[in-house]
């Protein structure tokens, strides 16, 4: 067991979550992929969003990889920076006209989107936090209300600083973990239409995100 799987146990026990925190972390080459995990085009037969495989981790406690050939999903693959984003992207149309009154509206949201450098890592893999075999870049923890609030007042135990955040009604996985490991601080992200409506988030659940950096952190101050 790792200082991170012990960390992850430590705060099943003190917020009884309906699902297992997970790890995250990106891969830089295909020798990061553990050898036990999943994929979505070898092991499931089709591609999938990234939530689905959060869900197969929290949820039933897989270990599962993406690379960009596994994606389904357009938001993450920009997010996590497997590919540039495009001008159509940039432009706003991403959001426009489903989802926004204009395209200026399209674009000030593209702009504001959280993503790592493009070209820097080739894919992602999760695992529940109390049982993966790679040292987290991020812990994301689904939780109700009544959770969070422990888990906001545990990260303050030590320092009494409250979370800044940005919330935002798309791309969970990647206001979840993006935020985190741009800025090293606890973000908490509002599961998405794709989350709920693909992978079960259930309607009382938010995210609390943690970065490498303070997962012991916030494992004492939950004690």
């Amino acid at each position: 067991m790792t200082i991170y799987n012990e960390y992850g146990r430590r705060i099943e026990e003190q917020i009884r979550p309906s699902s297992y925190p997970i790890a995250v972390k990106l891969i830089d080459s295909d020798q990061d992929i553990p050898k036990d995990a999943k994929m979505p085009r070898r092991d499931y037969g089709a591609c999938m969003a990234t939530c689905q495989c959060f869900a197969l981790s929290r949820k039933y406690g897989e270990t599962v990889a993406q690379v960009f050939e596994d994606m389904w999903c357009p938001e993450p693959v920009i997010g996590f920076g497997f590919r540039a984003p495009s001008k159509y992207f940039v432009e706003g149309h991403n959001r426009y006209p489903g989802g926004v009154v204009s395209l200026e509206a399209g674009a000030n949201w593209a702009k504001g989107f959280p993503r790592l450098e493009a070209g820097r890592h080739i894919g992602l893999v999760s695992a529940p936090l109390r049982m993966a075999t790679f040292e987290p870049d991020v812990a994301v923890i689904y939780c109700n209300s009544a959770q969070l609030l422990r888990l906001l007042l545990g990260i303050a135990y030590e320092d009494g600083r409250d979370v800044d955040t940005v919330l935002s009604g798309h791309a969970a996985c990647v206001y979840a973990v993006v935020p985190a490991i741009l800025n090293g601080k606890c973000q908490v992200a509002v599961p998405c239409r794709g989350d709920r409506g693909r992978a079960g988030a259930y309607d009382d659940e938010m995210i609390f995100s943690v970065p490498k950096t303070q997962i012991g952190r916030l494992a004492h101050g939950l004690e």
